[in-house]
């Protein structure tokens, strides 16, 4: 018996240790594979970014036709509910991407009845082993066309994206090849535009005259931002430098610069245009350097289906400065899609409201806006707005967030 109760006296130490040093270091994720040499330093000095909320995730290593892409996951898919996936920017991995705005409370009430699950580029994520020299890192086009084995590997029927920059024209791409496996586009700070020659010099030069986490910075963040928002800036140089593997950022950074013009052009404007069927919801802050190539990709989209926000007081990172207002945003692109969700408000004085929930409405998947979901073998698309004759290409949704 005192055996036994020294057992289990070791035990609750160990516990009430494990307790303490939660809030001191990130909560690790229940994996499927063992941590990576060196992975341990590396994510204990990224705490201001890389806490979580929960040990429900698990990491997966997943083979596709150009190579292994690391997934992390929670849940399980859910009947025909989509599945919400994420592809972060350049310079980033989704734990630095997306971890201030999906443990936000409000996201995670919402994010609770999905599925979530977080695609790192090739060679991205924390504690990533080198590439080798002369590895020919996967085109843009490549890297779209890694996500069906992520789909299928989950048995995801389809699923929401949401991606940041580069991980943004990755998923647009990822539409325009597998439409019936895109439900909707979450697309913040995309630029359809491939580099011109002098861009491509300028990059070049760049790339001389200073480091890589600084030109990589140059790209998430506008001058104003660079010059003002120190502490933000000062934070994510550091983990940027000490988070991604330098080489294979690298590799990363030259194919996204390296990339061509998204083949995407508004119905009516050119003969057989091709352009994204799902909803789309455009995302840029006021004061972001990707402004200029957001507008234009709104441009070049179906009015009748897409969405542009732009948030006031926000720059290169909307989804870490201002998460809250883009959780409401998603909400009502849920909602626009035909998902409803019952959330809790902490700004109502009356108590809780029930506890949450997210129900499919009955919505008919037989009609289309466009003629280009009626192609052979195309899922049709939900219909959130008139399908009127007078109302084809004259919606435009703008919205301009500031409070």
């Amino acid at each position: 018996m005192k055996v036994l109760g020294h057992k289990i006296e070791l035990l609750t130490g160990l516990l009430l240790q494990e307790v303490t040093m939660a809030g001191l270091h990130e909560l690790r994720f229940t994996e499927e594979k063992p941590l990576l040499r060196g992975q341990d330093t590396e994510l204990e000095n990224s705490d201001a970014f890389l806490s979580a909320v929960d040990t429900d995730w698990k990491e997966h290593d997943i083979e596709t036709p150009y190579g292994l892409l690391h997934v992390v996951i929670r849940g399980s898919p859910k009947g025909n509910r989509p599945a919400i996936l994420t592809y972060h920017d350049v310079g980033l991995n989704h734990k630095l991407c997306f971890n201030t705005f999906f443990n936000y409370e409000d996201m995670q009430e919402i994010t609770k009845h999905f599925v979530v699950c977080h695609v790192d580029a090739p060679g991205q994520q924390a504690g990533a082993s080198q590439f080798p020299q002369g590895y020919q890192y996967p085109s843009m086009d490549q890297l779209a066309a890694m996500l069906p084995s992520v789909v299928q590997h989950f048995g995801f029927k389809y699923v929401i994206g949401i991606g940041v920059g580069a991980g943004a024209y990755v998923l647009a791409k990822f539409a325009l090849i597998f439409p019936d496996l895109v439900e909707g586009l979450v697309l913040m700070n995309i630029d359809p535009n491939g580099k011109g020659w002098i861009d491509w010099a300028a990059t070049k030069l760049s790339g001389l005259t200073s480091s890589l986490p600084d030109t990589v910075l140059s790209h998430l963040f506008s001058q104003e931002e660079l010059v003002n928002n120190t502490e933000l800036v000062q934070s994510y140089r550091q983990q940027i430098s000490s988070v991604v593997n330098q080489y294979n950022l690298q590799l990363f950074w030259n194919m996204y610069n390296g990339r061509r013009d998204l083949d995407i052009n508004r119905p009516g404007t050119v003969p057989n245009a091709k352009t994204l069927r799902c909803p789309v919801m455009l995302v840029v802050g006021d004061n972001a350097p990707a402004e200029d190539g957001v507008v234009e990709c709104n441009s070049k989209l179906d009015p009748t289906n897409t969405t542009f926000l732009k948030m006031a007081d926000s720059g290169g990172l909307p989804q870490v400065t201002q998460p809250g207002k883009l959780t409401e945003a998603f909400k009502y692109f849920l909602q626009g899609m035909g998902y409803i969700a019952y959330l809790k408000d902490r700004r109502l004085s009356g108590g809780a409201v029930p506890s949450a929930s997210m129900t499919r409405l009955a919505r008919s998947r037989t009609a289309s806006l466009t003629s280009a979901s009626s192609v052979d073998g195309a899922r049709p698309r939900a219909c959130t707005h008139s399908e009127s004759s007078e109302a084809m290409g004259q919606i435009n949704h703008t919205m301009e967030v500031s409070c």
